[in-house]
């Protein structure tokens, strides 16, 4: 049973992610020099995510529409970066953005607050 409830859901996540790279729209549009100073910035960022999560493809969708190119990192059963989110940020839960700070590191969850972070910081 547990078996078909994950193929459902990776199913219906992959339609999602197929609708969403077809509908996604326009990037923001910045100068070449405000990119470059956003995308340095952006080194200190990094997305904990799973590629057919609902959640993080709303996050996905708004990082390409604020024309983000953060870090994107699987945290799918294996994959080390799972183990990084567990040790950092104490839970596995998806999407979870990684903040590197003067003072250390905040671990981001919920898709609705890093959306609004990333609006806060970067438009």
């Amino acid at each position: 049973m547990k078996l078909l409830i994950n193929l459902i859901r990776n199913l219906l996540g992959g339609i999602i992610a197929a609708i969403d790279f077809i509908t996604r729209g326009t990037k923001l549009k910045r100068t070449s020099q405000a990119q470059q100073q956003v995308e340095a910035e952006l080194q200190k960022l990094s997305l904990y995510q799973f590629f057919a999560c609902p959640f993080c493809i709303k996050t996905r969708r708004a990082m390409y529409k604020l024309n983000l190119p953060i870090v994107k990192r699987n945290a799918s059963q294996g994959s080390p970066f799972r183990d990084e989110l567990l040790q950092g940020g104490g839970k596995i839960q998806t999407p979870c953005l990684r903040i590197e700070k003067e003072d250390g590191v905040e671990w981001l969850y919920e898709s609705s607050e890093i959306i609004s972070y990333l609006e806060k910081r970067f438009v």
